[in-house]
């Protein structure tokens, strides 16, 4: 086998915070080809990782998360590095990068096409989810990022169609199609169904940020705090494996995570680019009155995102919340209880974890 034939397919799937990046990837792995073996890195803004545990477990898949910071700045040193690594774990026939909402794709972009990564990975077209919806929101569309995810990508796939009405996707395509350089592709989807042809488009060199250094000012001031409550340590890593070819791997820059006792939560929060994140991991056997925590969860304001995947009684459900609509299914899921809160201002995290306690039941 000769160098060339060795070269993986690499494909960046990006998208504002909510957009439906992991349902798309998920979607995605439904259709990968028998015996490939693929690789994801999954990179989340929060703190206690859930976007991984939502991916199926399947053979010839590995996923590897980076989480409490962006890949592209915060976390920018250790990229190079950690793709080599998954890189030699995994040696995958594709590989394919899902930054966190927040993310500028630039940063990634240019170290996927850097000395150390160029003879090893066939950079093809960048996919950007775009939920019409946002284009009517000031906060979204004052949002540097929020362009430069659009400007920077080679095929943009306007979401959750099914949800927006025909005004607003007409905005967007209009908007879209008056971008230059023009976009290889751009198209409709539901519930973020990519076709995977579309990941084979070779990417335009043409495109270019809009607003370069927009990640970089705002994430100066990035402040990974680790709030742990119940006098728990300060590692929160946690790293685990299958024998077969499927393994998720989370890393941070701790070697271990800690483990929550019950009723007593871990938390972990976070800052940067003027939003702040807090999240709780709970014991397995903690177990949640589902429509009490719903009420508290769906209660809070100022939220730009909520996950968790939560103990109920007799059933484990993924909750998620994208601004004011929520929704919530079953999940496979059995590990413990984690809930990602992401805010544009710091919220009272004891008082929140306080409430949250309170809806816990005998399981």
């Amino acid at each position: 086998m000769n160098e060339q034939s060795r070269v993986i397919p690499t494909n960046i799937i990006t998208g504002f915070l909510g957009v439906g990046k992991t349902t798309s990837i998920n979607s995605l792995l439904a259709h990968k080809p028998a015996g490939e073996s693929w690789a994801v890195l999954v990179n989340e803004f929060g703190q206690v990782g859930i976007d991984q545990e939502m991916m199926p477990d399947q053979d010839g898949l590995h996923v590897k998360e980076l989480t409490g910071g962006c890949i592209c700045c915060a976390m920018g040193p250790s990229l190079n590095k950690t793709l080599q690594a998954l890189i030699e774990q995994a040696q995958p026939d594709r590989l394919i990068i899902e930054p966190t909402g927040i993310g500028h794709p630039e940063g990634i972009i240019d170290t996927l096409m850097g000395p150390a990564l160029r003879d090893k990975l066939d950079l093809r077209a960048t996919v950007c989810l775009l939920d019409p919806r946002l284009l009517e929101q000031p906060d979204v569309i004052d949002n540097e990022t929020f362009h430069d995810q659009l400007n920077l990508a080679d095929v943009v796939l306007i979401n959750k169609c099914d949800l927006a009405d025909a005004a607003q996707l007409e905005l967007a395509e209009t908007s879209l199609g008056n971008m230059f350089p023009p976009k290889q592709y751009v198209g409709r989807t539901t519930r973020g169904v990519i076709d995977p042809a579309l990941l084979d488009l070779v990417r335009d060199g043409q495109l270019q940020a809009q607003f370069p250094d927009a990640h970089k000012h705002q994430h100066h001031d990035h402040d990974h705090q680790h709030d742990h409550a119940h006098n728990h340590g300060h590692d929160h890593d946690h790293q685990h494996g299958h024998n077969h070819q499927h393994s998720h791997d989370h890393s941070q820059a701790s070697p271990a995570e800690q483990i929550p006792e019950p009723g007593k939560p871990i938390r972990k929060t976070g800052n940067g680019s003027g939003l702040f994140s807090c999240g709780w991991i709970f014991h397995r056997d903690d177990c949640f009155d589902y429509w009490a925590l719903e009420e508290v969860l769906n209660s809070l304001e100022g939220i730009s995102r909520i996950k968790g995947v939560i103990h109920i009684d007799g059933a484990w459900v993924f909750y998620n919340r994208v601004q004011n609509e929520h929704d919530f299914d079953k999940v496979a899921y059995r590990r413990d209880s984690r809930i990602e809160i992401i805010s544009s201002r710091e919220l009272d995290w004891p008082q929140i974890e306080q409430d949250m306690i309170a809806c816990m039941i005998e399981a």
